[in-house]
């Protein structure tokens, strides 16, 4: 297996890294999975919307940025980070995306590059729009600074690794770069859906596909009621990104603690963790020692499976899918406390969003803050002894 792996990894990175890449492939996974839980045929849906997509966002050679995206995306380092690998005279590296992500994170960002089946957890599926490790709101993009972090050291614990070495301007190109995976994947899912909710895209009576009106057919510009549909879409993707550095999540700064009364936070933490408010046992096991049988799964494979009524680990209700490129869904994992092992970080602000917040994506939930105790949620002051706690159960582990 391992011979395989490497053999995948020497496939993506020295032969597929410096070839030009004509066009993003269309969203076949998404395109199933809308056609199951439609009902309908979706070829035209999924057609439109990968033409619409490339219209607006380009190719991986050449892409584009709507004027909109322009807030959030800069073109010139899109245009750095996107292409075959090369380098300029003056020492500029070209292709940094083909050159460092897309072995596990694949070309259009769908997280099934040829090294992804055989780590675990997957790899990031940009398109769905959704980030782990961020300090914004659950339902929020993350900001830059969230994903230079996360490239630049990593998720400990997972295959991705700390890109530290590579120079800081090319760092905020990957980032750049990422954004774009998402943004265009996003819209192009949410502009495949739209097609059949709200344009009526889909099945006739006999089983064939419908015509669909010209003035209902997605377009990129006009003045049709496809354009709309189009711009709306796109309006709402731009808009949420724009908008993640307005939802960073406030954290309250915490005593200062030492001797006695920091044991006694710890032990209120630990009171807290094994309680009924939080409840932080019911996953992550006794002590935090990550034992606990947990059958979920994230929401990335739900998508393709439980949400459609199918069973993620039969391999027949999952051939289809497979085939489409999907990734099989792998049972969710809580996290082993005891190893201070943290993907997004584990400092005392990064765990207190993450206790207010969950995890994006995942069955991880948040927690209601209140201003008393009131049996409902946590006060701050508890959220910070449920912090204490957690960084306790590492020696090592960081202060708050």
């Amino acid at each position: 297996m391992w011979r395989l792996f490497f053999l995948l990894w020497f496939a993506g990175v020295f032969v597929g890294c410096d070839h030009p890449v004509v066009s993003f492939a269309p969203n076949e996974v998404f395109s199933l999975t809308l056609a199951k839980s439609r009902s309908v045929v979706t070829d035209a849906a999924k057609a439109d919307a990968a033409a619409v997509t490339e219209e607006l966002f380009g190719t991986p050679d050449v892409p584009r940025v709507p004027p909109s995206a322009a807030a959030v995306i800069s073109l010139d380092r899109l245009v750095r980070a996107a292409g075959p690998v090369s380098s300029e005279k003056d020492g500029t590296h070209l292709g940094l995306y083909r050159e460092h992500c897309v072995t596990c994170h694949g070309v259009s960002g769908g997280g099934a590059g040829p090294a992804s089946l055989y780590q675990k957890p997957h790899p990031r599926n940009f398109r769905h729009g959704v980030f782990k490790w961020k300090s914004t709101e659950r339902s929020a993009k993350p900001t830059r600074d969230d994903l230079r972090s996360i490239v630049q050291h990593g998720a400990p614990g997972s295959a991705m690794p700390s890109f530290a070495a590579v120079e800081p301007d090319d760092i905020d190109a990957l980032v750049d770069y990422v954004m774009y995976l998402s943004l265009r994947g996003e819209f192009e899912r949410r502009s495949m859906a739209a097609a059949i909710d709200d344009l009526g895209y889909g099945e006739s009576e006999n089983g064939e596909e419908e015509q669909v009106a010209a003035d209902l057919r997605l377009a990129a510009s006009g003045e049709t009621d496809g354009a709309e549909v189009v711009a709306e879409v796109l309006d709402r993707v731009v808009g949420d990104w724009i908008a993640a550095p307005e939802q960073v999540v406030a954290v309250t700064d915490p005593d200062s603690l030492g001797g006695e009364s920091l044991a006694e936070s710890i032990a209120r933490g630990n009171e807290i963790f094994h309680g009924k408010i939080a409840n932080c046992v019911g996953c992550h096991g006794p002590g935090g020692n990550g034992e606990a049988v947990l059958v979920d799964f994230d929401d990335w494979g739900k998508e393709y499976s439980t949400r459609l009524g199918l069973t993620p680990s039969d391999r027949d209700d999952m051939r289809p899918f497979r085939k489409a490129g999907a990734l099989p869904p792998r049972p969710a994992e809580p996290r082993n406390l005891t190893q201070g092992v943290y993907r997004g970080g584990g400092d005392g602000a990064t765990l207190y969003r993450r206790i207010r917040e969950g995890i994006a994506g995942t069955p991880m939930p948040g927690i209601e803050l209140v201003a008393e105790e009131d049996g409902r949620g946590l006060t701050s002051d508890q959220v910070w002894d449920l912090v204490r706690y957690l960084q306790s159960l590492d020696p090592d582990g960081p202060s708050t």
